[in-house]
């Protein structure tokens, strides 16, 4: 048992009784983890700093020039800061984690920002989702991480993660995105496929190396083979604007319907031939649940005006269903 009088088993070299004795319910690995979540947030609350404006603003104007016709500009300009960071202007970078050394008393805290002078670019493929981190393969090296998770959105594996990564203290191998963890759709898997290739073909140069110096060429192709910034595939677009149309001409409110089916889609990546049949299933599923006031129409009134046969459209009623019920629970 710890005395109040002995050092703080946290590593603050403070006494217990003036450090962590009053925090009994939070763990020293929660306390060093949200100094590093703070770091972070504080390192993009901060800069660029005027002085970089002109420097930043130049590099972002050609990724926007490259992208704007596939991406918001809001978008854009994000990828291209971390870029602009970690690729261009490391020392800015390096330069802030030399400030917070002087700011940060907790060794173990300090021991994780000693390991932060290089975020790595990472673009890898989810293969095992857990409750706190994904099994992630780098799609260039095969290089397998566990990569913290940032919430507890469901993520199916076989999609593409971009981001740039940092060790989270947590031992080896376990990695925590620097800012924005961008998931991509199953759709572009031959993109991913294709910059692989080209990286295996090329010259003699490491991953980190060809990543920096084609992050950009990456972005172009995901934009033309139709990516536009979302985590849904075109099929799971289009269900979900099949059924918000539908609701939409009904005048229904389709907030509460299409947070469940997103959910629904991403996770169980339904194997449906057509989009309507998902939707129908849905709108019998939001009318059955109460997410909107209800609709003077029978299950084969709505079968017949998505055109599926009832026997589909409960198909996919009862997988949303116990999907919706198991989640609940």
């Amino acid at each position: 048992m710890i005395g109040r009088n002995d050092p703080c088993p946290c590593g603050s070299g403070k006494k217990y009784k003036k450090c962590c004795e009053s925090k009994q319910t939070i763990s020293i690995e929660e306390v060093k983890t949200e100094e590093l979540e703070r770091v972070l947030q504080t390192f993009y609350d901060e800069y660029p700093e005027r002085k970089d404006y002109t420097a930043f603003g130049d590099y972002a104007a050609t990724w926007i020039k490259s992208l704007k016709g596939f991406m918001e500009q809001e978008m854009i300009e994000a990828i291209a800061m971390d870029e602009f960071f970690f690729h261009q202007r490391l020392d800015i970078w390096t330069g802030y984690l030399e400030k917070q050394h002087k700011k940060i008393a907790r060794p173990s805290t300090l021991k994780v920002l000693d390991s932060w002078n290089e975020p790595s670019a990472f673009v890898g493929e989810v293969t095992v989702v857990e409750a706190e981190y994904l099994t992630v393969k780098h799609i260039l090296t095969n290089e397998v991480i566990l990569l913290r998770r940032e919430n507890d959105k469901p993520v199916p594996t076989g999609m593409h993660i971009y981001c740039f990564i940092l060790p989270d203290g947590q031992g080896d191998n376990h990695y925590l995105a620097v800012s924005s963890l961008v998931f991509f759709p199953t759709d572009h898997k031959v993109v991913f496929e294709e910059f692989t290739k080209e990286f295996k073909s090329g010259k003699d140069t490491t991953d980190k190396e060809f990543l920096k110096e084609n992050g950009l060429k990456l972005w172009v192709a995901l934009g033309k083979n139709g990516y536009q910034g979302g985590e849904y595939t075109f099929f799971e677009a289009g269900v979900l604007q099949q059924a918000m149309d539908f609701l939409e001409k009904n005048q229904r409110d389709y907030t509460k319907l299409i947070e469940a089916v997103e959910d629904y889609l991403f996770e169980q990546q339904p194997n449906a031939r057509k989009e309507v049949a998902i939707a129908a299933g849905a709108i019998r599923f939001g009318q059955d649940k109460g997410f909107f006031e209800p609709l003077d129409l029978t299950v084969k009134e709505i079968a017949e005006t998505f055109e599926v046969s009832t026997s589909s459209l409960n198909k996919y009623y009862n997988e949303l269903l116990a999907y919706y019920e198991e989640k609940v629970v």
